[in-house]
């Protein structure tokens, strides 16, 4: 019988409960407030923006529970936007994201045939992002890293935190790119919930389309990066990026390879919450570049990732099985399992 991959998931949020207790204890710390108890708490940032705390976020079992029902084997831990925590000042950051780690290392240690875990770094700070993304592989053997697509408004595409993404490429470290709302939205994305389903996406895109155009993959040649949501809006309007690339001399300034070429150098996750669209994906970058995300625990989660994969039913079992774990396992380096 052929063996099949684990299922693994590249997109799943916590938020360790060392970090939940601290900010209860030192609201004004940390810019946010922790309020409510058991299943009701919630977290809230001073800008306004928040979540429910969910037990998923911080308890192993819940995670676990939740993983089962979805059919996932292995799930890829990365804190909750929430809580990138860009906003502190230089240590204070470094300090928050010291906890955080090693609150994900510990919620690791209790199920490791099952979790692994994501650094989040002080990107306020590039020196000591360095410091604490090769602290989080030496300490807790990490393979991945979660950062904002922006930091304080800044993309994280700038040349500034080039150096990060540089020695992650070098530590064989991935870099899980995510988008995140901070601050007060523009008006006529503050509503609807548009600040989350039009305006994360296409900051991921740009994010991309600048370490694209501005020779960032040129001078990294070995940086993995993976795209939350499908790649945002990159995948979709990729046509007229190539496009533009062909007849204007402004896209083609800083590099010599075209967005054709350019896309493949990025991984995705296939949140997409639409079977066309995550057949487009898969046409468009490949079912090599393509692996299962869900965001839990959110209400913009995947709930049946397995069933949404399958809905693509023209795929073989090898371009499946690729997504289904392969991808991850080739990237990552995870360990087969049956």
């Amino acid at each position: 019988m052929q063996k099949t991959p684990p299922v693994i998931d590249v997109h799943s949020h916590v938020l360790p409960q060392p970090m939940v207790e601290a900010i209860r204890a030192q609201p004004r710390a940390f810019g946010m407030t922790v309020s409510g108890s058991g299943d009701a708490q919630t977290i809230r940032r001073d800008d306004g923006h928040g979540s429910p705390l969910h037990p998923e976020f911080h308890l192993v079992a819940a995670k676990l529970e939740a993983m089962d029902r979805k059919g996932i084997d292995v799930s890829y831990l990365s804190v909750t936007p929430v809580v990138f925590f860009y906003w502190l000042a230089p240590d204070a950051g470094l300090a928050a994201a010291r906890v955080l780690n090693d609150g994900i290392a510990a919620m690791v240690a209790e199920n490791p045939a099952r979790l692994r875990g994501m650094a989040t770094l002080p990107m306020q700070d590039v020196d000591a992002a360095v410091a604490e993304l090769e602290r989080a592989v030496r300490e807790h053997g990490f393979r991945a890293i979660e950062l904002g697509c922006r930091i304080k408004g800044e993309l994280l595409s700038e040349a500034k935190f080039e150096p990060v993404l540089a020695r992650a490429a070098e530590l064989g470290c991935a870099v899980f790119a995510h988008p995140y709302i901070a601050g007060e939205l523009a008006h006529d994305l503050e509503c609807y919930y548009l600040g989350n389903t039009h305006g994360l996406p296409f900051d991921t895109a740009l994010m991309a389309v600048h370490l694209m155009l501005g020779g960032a993959l040129d001078r990294m040649p070995s940086l993995n990066m993976i795209l939350a949501h499908g790649g945002g809006h990159l995948p979709y309007q990729y046509g007229r990026l190539e496009h533009g690339y062909r007849v204007r001399p402004e896209a083609r300034r800083f590099t010599a390879n075209s967005p054709e070429r350019l896309l493949r150098r990025f991984h995705f996750d296939a949140l997409t919450h639409d079977v066309e669209s995550l057949r487009f994906l898969i046409r468009r970058v490949g079912a090599d570049r393509v692996m299962i995300g869900t965001d839990a625990p959110f209400d913009m989660a995947e709930l049946d990732p397995l069933g949404r994969l399958a809905a693509v039913s023209e795929l073989s079992r090898a371009e499946r099985d690729r997504i289904l774990g392969e991808n991850a396992i080739a990237l990552l380096g995870e360990v087969g399992r049956q």
